[in-house]
């Protein structure tokens, strides 16, 4: 059996919808297939919940109604006959009633999350209509009634494995199963969600629940690219990646492949396809357990980052200093990205400002605390690349343009990150692609 995960860009049109169809039902091996909301649905969803907790219930109303709109819009070039398009329209009808009595309800927490989950709900049921107008066999499996997360909101594999296990033997008939990504069922029974990028790793969790022999993500790129080719024009597709240089690029800012979907995968050794819903014939890359290659293979950026800087010559070498500095970020459940030390300082970088504020003021009595923002996280990922002869000096040679304010390496064999300020970012990321990459 396989898993076959297909993002809101490949089910945002009723034309990928019938390109999917084709996909999932071509070689008649037993699928589950996993499926996003349609693209922009839940941003437009997080508009409306909002507007709602603002008490703006008027601007909510009509963000409903446009995004009714498209799905009614959607329904008549998605279905052909108008008993499926009935059927398709009472679908959308329970959901967008749903959505109009909570314009009367008072905002939580749990409502935004119900809130959430209708896109994924509605994207699976329309596809469940368009496969029965095709006559194709399939079973709608609810995600809810198997996918959780713990009071930790992590996801309870061995239940995920358990439930769904009874749920296919229910229906062991069956070749070909619908369900939803992202959403999940939270340690209370609510309804929850996976966050953002959750589809993916929704598939993966699947994917270890069954023992799959295979995982693939279907997106709009044929696979993961040796660099952003949102930004640098010449890029290549990579054919191989072990499952720890995946987790790398995802980390540090590829956006075809979100950082939660290796782990699952990885504890059960099932191989991760990246493939091209608009190209099915391309190679994609494939991710195993075994690299391929030595060598470098990619560079990623995660924008965003934070610098701090605690600078001490009384307590920096002083014992327990750094797990000191340490609990304060601990403590606000921020984490550390990059890290280095030198006599008289620490410096770090977080992706998080949520409590910025507080962990400042808390590391204040270890020194003076220097902060800048609006950094980048640059990232070379390879197999061994910290064995890899010249490296760093075809890196550095290629960059002596860029202002390099940290440096990582030797932490991971996979990995040289390097901190630069955000507006450097294509810069560095064009000089590196012909450095390193000659291209």
């Amino acid at each position: 059996m396989k898993v076959m995960k297909f993002g809101g860009t490949s089910v945002g049109k009723p034309e990928r919808m019938h390109q999917v169809s084709q996909l999932i039902t071509k070689d008649g091996e037993s699928t589950i297939v996993v499926l996003s909301a349609l693209s922009g649905t839940t941003n437009s969803l997080v508009e409306i919940s909002k507007s709602l907790s603002e008490g703006d219930r008027s601007a909510a109303k009509q963000k409903i109604d446009t995004l009714e709109a498209h799905y009614r819009a959607f329904v008549l070039d998605l279905l052909k006959t108008e008993t499926t398009r009935a059927k398709a329209n009472a679908i959308l009808s329970e959901h967008f009633e749903f959505l109009n009595i909570i314009l009367r309800i008072s905002f939580s927490e749990a409502l935004n999350k119900d809130i959430l989950a209708q896109g994924e709900l509605m994207s699976t049921k329309l596809f469940s209509c368009y496969l029965e107008e095709q006559g194709t066999d399939h079973m709608l499996l609810p995600a809810l009634e198997f996918m959780s997360v713990d009071a930790n909101e992590e996801p309870q594999l061995g239940s995920i494995k358990i439930k769904l296990s009874q749920l296919l033997q229910l229906h062991s008939d069956k070749k070909l199963f619908i369900t939803q990504g992202y959403i999940c069922r939270n340690a209370k029974g609510e309804v929850d969600n996976l966050k953002r990028g959750g589809s993916d790793y929704t598939a993966s969790l699947i994917a270890a629940a069954i023992n799959a022999g295979v995982c693939e993500i279907w997106t709009d790129i044929d696979g993961m690219h040796n660099n952003d080719p949102r930004i640098v024009d010449k890029t290549v597709a990579i054919k191989q990646l072990s499952f720890d240089e995946a987790a790398e690029l995802a980390y540090f800012g590829a956006k075809i492949l979100h950082p939660t979907c290796i782990w699952p995968a990885q504890q059960e050794n099932v191989p991760v396809k990246l493939l091209n819903t608009m190209e099915p014939e391309a190679a994609g890359t494939t991710i195993t357990k075994e690299a391929g290659s030595v060598g470098v293979k990619a560079v990623a950026a995660k924008d965003g980052i934070i610098a701090i800087k605690i600078k001490s010559s009384r307590m920096l070498l002083a014992y327990g200093f750094l797990r000191k500095v340490f609990e304060v970020f601990e403590k606000y459940h921020t984490s550390i990205d990059m890290i280095t030390t030198s006599e008289v300082a620490v410096s770090v970088t977080i992706d998080n400002d949520a409590f910025l504020d507080k962990i400042v003021k808390e590391l204040e009595p270890f020194g003076s605390v220097e902060v800048e923002k609006n950094q980048t996280i640059v990232s070379i990922v390879g197999n061994e690349i910290a064995k890899t002869d010249d490296v760093l000096q075809k890196l550095f040679a290629a960059i002596k343009t860029v202002p390099v304010t940290m440096v990582s390496y030797g932490g991971s064999p996979h990995n040289i990150s390097l901190l630069v300020p955000g507006t450097y970012k294509k810069e560095i990321l064009q000089q590196i692609n012909k450095g390193l990459f000659g291209l």
